[in-house]
């Protein structure tokens, strides 16, 4: 098989509902299979599906993996030349497998490409989760095109080109299985939030490309398993962004870096405080007291993504702070950030 569209699944039938069918109608190309994993689902999504879409592969998983585990779990079983990881709230639009497909299939060096991202409650705006194609800042901070910090802009067409970014959502990834799993896939360890960026860094860093390919185009929801402000979000964001710096920077770069986080996150506390989220409060605490505790066990995958590192200079990441060029110096767009 060339393709397969694989949307992990738990207690989503609600979503499976609402957007499935869009899948099903605009991926039925020769040689792509669409698969469901349910990832311990407690509802009655597997019964929605036997009912439904017979046809559809479904993969059975005894619990809830969490999304990076639950890929890992899911993609072992599927034979495919390319992995499509859909979130189920998506809704796909005509065409929106072939433009990358056949990008990826004249370009070996990418690895991944993610279509353009727009919001499902409001068709003229980027979303939040990938917009036009993903960037992180010197300390960790992902912005994209269409989004920089919590601020979409209206597509206008300016990011139609096809660009190279240092990371492509999770919630619509296209990539080759063969580099998934010479990277060793998704870290389960992350569980859910930061998961694709840290893919894609592993990626970049051992001579491949990530692009966006907005000639594609889906609309995503967003937020349909954790709302913004939900403290568990909020704890995983925090831990899990530091465990990618801890990951993958460079030994010139990672204690500096680490520290400096450290202390923009405190901020955040600050923030936190101010409107009365204690729950986020403690959430940062405890990203931050667990971070401490699973370093040790990170070592490994440390040594292993220096010692396979081809590449140092990786386009996409900005040796700025761009909290410093949102709040600061206003940069509110992705067109108002000079790299240089």
């Amino acid at each position: 098989m060339k393709t397969a569209v694989v949307i992990l699944n738990y207690n989503g039938k609600n979503f499976l509902e609402k957007f499935l069918d869009s899948v099903v109608r605009y991926s039925s190309l020769l040689d792509v299979a669409i698969y469901v994993a349910d990832n311990g689902s407690t509802d009655d999504s597997v019964a929605y599906l036997q009912q439904n879409y017979p046809t559809i592969h479904l993969i059975l998983l005894t619990r809830n993996f969490g999304f990076a585990e639950g890929y890992n779990q899911a993609l072992k079983q599927i034979d495919a030349e390319y992995y499509v990881l859909l979130n189920s709230d998506v809704e796909v639009s005509p065409c929106w497998i072939e433009p990358i497909i056949s990008y990826m299939d004249a370009h070996p060096k990418a690895a991944a490409c993610q279509p353009k991202i727009k919001a499902f409650h409001d068709k003229t705006r980027f979303e939040h989760a990938g917009a036009a194609g993903g960037f992180i800042d010197k300390y960790g901070f992902p912005f994209c095109r269409g989004r920089v910090m919590g601020t979409t802009e209206m597509d206008n067409g300016q990011y139609n080109t096809i660009a190279e970014v240092f990371w492509a959502t999770g919630a619509c990834l296209f990539i080759r299985s063969n580099d998934y799993w010479n990277v060793g896939g998704l870290d389960g360890d992350f569980f859910a939030h930061m998961e694709e960026i840290d893919l894609c860094w592993r990626l970049k860093s051992r001579g491949k490309q990530i692009f966006c390919i907005p000639q594609s185009t889906i609309y995503h929801v967003g937020g349909g398993t954790l709302k913004v402000e939900s403290p568990q979000k909020t704890y995983l964001n925090f831990r899990n962004n530091l465990l990618m710096l801890y990951k993958n920077l460079p030994e010139n770069e990672v204690n500096k870096t680490i520290f400096t986080r450290m202390l923009i996150d405190f901020t955040a506390v600050a923030k936190f405080l101010f409107f009365g989220k204690i729950a986020n409060v403690r959430s940062v605490w405890n990203a931050h007291q667990d971070f401490k505790k699973m370093k040790p066990a990170f070592l490994s995958k440390r040594k292993e993504n220096l010692t396979r590192q081809t590449e140092k200079n990786l386009t996409g990441k900005l040796n700025k702070s761009i909290l410093f060029l949102f709040y600061a110096k206003r940069n509110k767009k992705y067109s108002d950030i000079h790299w240089k």
